[in-house]
């Protein structure tokens, strides 16, 4: 593979994203970073460079920023882009609607302007599982009718799911996968790269390794009354790693069609649930700690169970996941640790 593979990354120094830049240099893509550091930290340019003891090209900076985006296109051949820049949190976009319609609905117009303007043929798309809402029938397949959506933010991604395929339909070139992501969870195993949430997380590893850290009180469950075996909610977790990796191999999925133009979307899990009270147990026994937690009210918003069937991303796409529950906790705990010495 050419060492003149470039590929945009926008969201490049968020969490997968971050994750997706090390995956990528390892398979002998040269990544350019896009990130206006909204939802993440310019120290984790350090932590990647670290990682591949190598300087990554970066820049600071919004995708619906015309002028930059431009500049950067003029200043690169790319031959894809993967675009992870987006808001992200289910309860804000709630709050905030048309802050999460603009910024995650213009950012995609904008690269797709850009793409089409300097003939750059592949799109890697950042979708998410919430376009599925509450499924009728576990587990989840591609063909798996997609619901409105519970909030503006899983909204926007299935417009942005829409968006694309108009796109593709309108037959520019273009050739797009989007990645419905079930649950990302761990860190890369050296500790230099992890999950940094701003603020109190919304997700629930983080919020686990931070209360066995003691920057967190306790750990709140929200609802054990559920028609789930042990009565708390279920999720696919997947480990970054293998998401990351998934993002490289799409990539050379779009090189394999031989169409001018082209679409198709995976789910991204590991085919298997896991309840949340089945998250607190191993993570007690993968960190021998004990984590002071209390059960509490159902939150709103929050669907029962989903897990993905994995079979259409094992066949068709060539990818699976190699990476444990285990491995991922213990992953995340060795990088907790790490920030709450650095702290």
């Amino acid at each position: 593979m050419s060492n003149s593979k470039l590929v945009l990354v926008t969201g490049g120094a968020g969490y997968i994203g971050s994750h997706t830049v090390i995956s990528l240099v390892n398979a002998g893509y040269k990544p350019v970073i896009l990130d206006n550091y909204s939802n993440s930290d310019p120290q984790v340019i350090a932590g990647i460079q670290d990682i591949l003891q190598q300087p990554v090209t970066h820049y600071q900076g919004d995708c619906r920023d015309w002028d930059l985006v431009n500049s950067i296109f003029s200043k690169h051949e790319f031959e894809g882009v993967i675009h992870f820049a987006a808001s992200k949190a289910v309860g804000e976009s709630v709050e905030q609607p048309l802050a999460y319609y603009g910024n995650n609905l213009d950012s995609l117009m904008m690269l797709l302007k850009a793409m089409n303007q300097f003939n750059v043929p592949k799109l890697v798309f950042s979708s998410s599982c919430t376009v599925y809402g509450q499924p009728d029938q576990l587990p989840v397949t591609e063909n798996t009718d997609r619901k409105p959506a519970a909030s503006p933010y899983g909204n926007t991604k299935k417009i942005c799911e829409d968006i694309i395929i108009d796109v593709v339909k309108s037959n520019t070139g273009l050739k797009a996968v989007a990645l419905r992501y079930f649950n990302p969870i761990g860190a890369h195993p050296s500790a230099k790269i992890g999950e940094l949430p701003l603020g109190t997380p919304s997700n629930l590893i983080p919020f686990v390794t931070q209360t066995a850290a003691g920057i967190r009180k306790v750990l709140t469950v929200f609802g054990d009354d559920y028609n789930t075996p042990d009565g708390t909610c279920i999720r696919d977790y997947i480990h970054v790693m293998d998401l990351s990796d998934a993002h490289v191999r799409s990539l050379s999925y779009l090189d394999e069609q031989q169409a001018n133009s082209y679409y198709d979307f995976f789910n991204l899990g590991t085919g298997k649930g896991t309840s949340v009270m089945e998250v607190i147990k191993t993570f007690e026994e993968v960190a021998g700690v004990s984590l002071n937690y209390q059960v509490g009210p159902r939150r709103s918003g929050d669907i029962e169970q989903i897990f993905a069937s994995v079979d259409k991303a094992k066949e068709v796409l060539h990818w699976e996941t190699t990476k444990t529950m285990e491995q991922a906790l213990g992953d995340t705990w060795k990088w907790q640790q790490i920030i709450s010495k650095t702290s």
